[in-house]
């Protein structure tokens, strides 16, 4: 019944217009013919009557006209919501048509234009849900071809990468060839210095053995094998443990330990007619060691050759003593006067005669002590003395030597009271004096020599201390070598024999003491020495 409220109203409005209008026209004219007949019928004027009939149908018109009136101002009744809600309908299908799906239509009008409305919100509903999957869509689809870029930009990429690859497996390819055939000239070359290595210790003079990091013996070259009378065949791949039996190897191991001492020498008696030098070398690859070397040094010719030399300078030695001595006396008459008067000038000739026998005696003297060190029998006899008394002794032989030379001389006893020491008491004057004249001889005028003597960790502790010229940097390695002085020491004093530190040293460690010094060239020399207590 709503849906026909509409229609009817507004077929209304317009036929009752369109009908009054008629009606109105019709019984305007309709009237007006029959009051200008019933006024002419009366007998009335007819300016009267046309007066009449003008007055009626301008009240006529003005009917008319209102009823036009009253049926708009109806209509406007009636239409007005009608078009208000037309247009919020038609404001709606515009945001519709600009994309924008949330406004909704809020007519409750009761009638069609309400259903239109819901009809309207319904279809836009749908069209917002289609939309949004049509977003969806179009996103899936924008990704689906952003995936499909990337994976084409992939594949190209993959395909350039397959092809660098490939390009580079070529090069890897002719590379490894080239490689190949350099590593096949390498080998080539390895074993041919292999080869020739292998001459070189089948036919090295000395013996050499080589054991792997588990010390198992993996080289042997002839000459060991001859050094120690064993067979390769028979001893290659064995252990130490096993070798041990073998009475060569037995004597090395004994030496150097079932670990084989790195960095080693020592001499081995093997026969009665075989000295070997045996020297221990570790075996290292890229810092790591890896095995050990053993070589066998004949120096069977140089130990005889040695003691010819050795026996030769005790016999020139003992044999230059006695003339010497009979020099010395013979000097020592004539100064004493025993012979008769003496001019100066002739005692003076006598007194540097005298000075040069001395200087060759003691000489004579040091080759001999050089001989017996050599030969093992250096001490004489050990005995429990008082060592500050004997070092006392040489001290205060000295004073005078220091008072000459203008030098500070002092002996300081750190201790009271020390205990005797087992010593050879001539052997142990000739160390002190050695370490002490040196210390005066070195040390220029207006220097500074002192003596100390102290206990420290259960030894005797012994030390001369000078402000001499020093000892240079470059040669201090070699100072307790035999006839060894460096070069600003020989400018000093131009008769040293150059025997008296190697003297020094054998006797302090023939006692069983240890030796060192520190030095500064220019500065001064600290030379140092412990002997143990008698127990």
């Amino acid at each position: 019944m709503k849906s026909n409220k509409i229609k009817f109203i507004t077929k209304f409005s317009l036929y009752l217009i369109f009908i009054i209008l008629a009606l109105g026209i019709v019984f305007v004219l309709a009237l007006e013919n029959f009051l200008y007949t019933s006024l002419k019928n009366l007998g009335i004027e007819e300016s009267i009557s046309q007066k009449i009939v003008r007055d009626f149908n301008f009240l006529s018109l003005g009917f008319i006209f209102f009823t036009i009136f009253f049926c708009v101002v109806a209509s406007f009744l009636f239409f007005r919501p009608l078009e208000n809600s037309f247009k919020e309908i038609q404001e709606f299908i515009k945001k519709i048509v600009s994309g924008d799906f949330k406004e909704r239509l809020k007519i409750k009008s009761g009638d069609e234009i309400e259903k239109l409305a819901e009809g309207l919100n319904f279809l836009i509903n749908n069209l917002e849900s289609c939309n949004y999957r049509l977003k969806e869509k179009t996103k899936e689809l924008e990704r689906i071809r952003e995936e499909e870029v990337v994976l084409r930009i992939r594949e190209r990429a993959r395909r350039e990468e397959v092809e660098k690859r490939l390009e580079d497996l070529e090069k890897s390819r002719i590379a490894l060839m080239n490689i190949l055939e350099d590593v096949e000239e390498e080998r080539k070359r390895v074993e041919e210095e292999k080869n020739k290595t292998l001459t070189i210790v089948e036919n090295f003079v000395d013996g050499l053995l080589i054991f792997d990091r588990d010390k198992k013996l993996i080289l042997i070259n002839p000459q060991a094998e001859i050094f120690l009378q064993a067979e390769k065949r028979e001893i290659i791949g064995k252990s130490i443990k096993d070798l041990e039996k073998i009475p060569g190897f037995k004597k090395i191991f004994e030496i150097i330990g079932p670990e084989i001492q790195p960095c080693f020498r020592e001499t081995i008696q093997m026969e009665e007619n075989l000295i070997l030098e045996l020297t221990s070398l570790p075996i290292v690859s890229e810092k790591e060691k890896i095995g050990n070397l053993i070589i066998l040094h004949d120096i069977t010719r140089e130990k005889y050759l040695d003691q010819l030399k050795t026996e030769f300078v005790s016999l020139v030695a003992h044999q230059l003593r006695t003339p010497l001595s009979g020099i010395k006396w013979s000097l020592k008459m004539m100064l004493d006067g025993d012979l008769g008067p003496l001019l100066q000038e002739q005692k003076d000739f006598l007194k540097k005669a005298w000075t040069a026998n001395e200087r060759l005696i003691r000489l004579v003297n040091d080759l001999l002590d050089v001989t017996k060190i050599e030969e093992g029998r250096f001490l004489y006899k050990l005995e429990e003395k008082d060592i500050i008394k004997i070092i006392e002794d040489v001290f205060n032989s000295y004073l005078d030597t220091a008072k000459e030379k203008k030098i500070t001389f002092e002996l300081e006893k750190l201790k009271d009271n020390f205990p005797p020491l087992k010593v050879d008491e001539e052997k142990i004057k000739v160390a002190i004096q050695n370490l002490i004249e040196n210390a005066l001889i070195y040390t220029l005028p207006q220097g500074r020599v002192t003596v100390t003597t102290d206990l420290q960790n259960g030894n005797f502790f012994f030390k001369v201390k000078d402000t001499g010229i020093g000892i240079p940097k470059k040669v201090q390695d070699r100072i307790f070598t035999k006839f060894f002085r460096a070069s600003n020491a020989t400018k000093i004093d131009t008769e040293g024999s150059g025997l008296g530190l190697f003297i020094t040293k054998n006797i302090i460690e023939a006692h069983g003491g240890k030796i060192w010094f520190e030095s500064e060239e220019g500065k001064g020399t600290t030379f140092y020495f412990t002997l143990p207590l008698s127990k």
